[in-house]
């Protein structure tokens, strides 16, 4: 009995550690997007294709977990700002392509040097840690991660 409940503590000490982390980064999100315009769907956005530069409003959604709707309009306001790209998928209608424009690339660059925003934060946060510390965090979050997909997956196969 004691042993179930120390599990419990355990995974509920790590929740709270992750919502708050979560909570944080969020605040910080939403500051950065109003100070420079943007909804915090428009700034997941633009920071999905960030990596990859373009990638179908399908994947964008994928990536950001947005809902379609919500997806839809924000992609026409980046569109609408000059900030997006759309155009649709050759030999594929019902896709559209998405690429940032030259105006979305600076207000990324903008974003991510912007005072007080989540990556001047999370660069202090870093600057504050050990090289082996941030290393140690990334193959930890990448653990997490791979297994909570992998255990999403073989549940899905149920």
């Amino acid at each position: 009995m004691q042993d179930e409940h120390q599990r419990v503590t355990r995974s509920t000490e790590v929740l709270y550690s992750f919502a708050g982390v979560h909570n944080n980064m969020m605040r910080l999100i939403q500051r950065s997007a109003v100070e420079n315009g943007l909804s915090v769907p428009q700034y997941s956005i633009l920071m999905a294709l960030l990596s990859r530069n373009e990638m179908t409003q399908k994947k964008v959604g994928e990536k950001t977990f947005l809902p379609k709707s919500t997806l839809s309009q924000a992609v026409d306001g980046l569109v609408r700002e000059g900030l997006l790209r759309r155009q649709p998928v050759e030999g594929n209608r019902r896709e559209v392509l998405l690429s940032l424009s030259e105006k979305g690339m600076t207000r990324i660059r903008t974003l991510h040097l912007q005072e007080g925003g989540i990556h001047q934060a999370v660069q202090s946060v870093l600057e504050s840690l050990t090289e082996q510390q941030v290393n140690d965090l990334l193959r930890t979050h990448k653990q997490i991660t791979d297994l909570l997909e992998k255990g999403e997956t073989e549940e899905q196969k149920k």
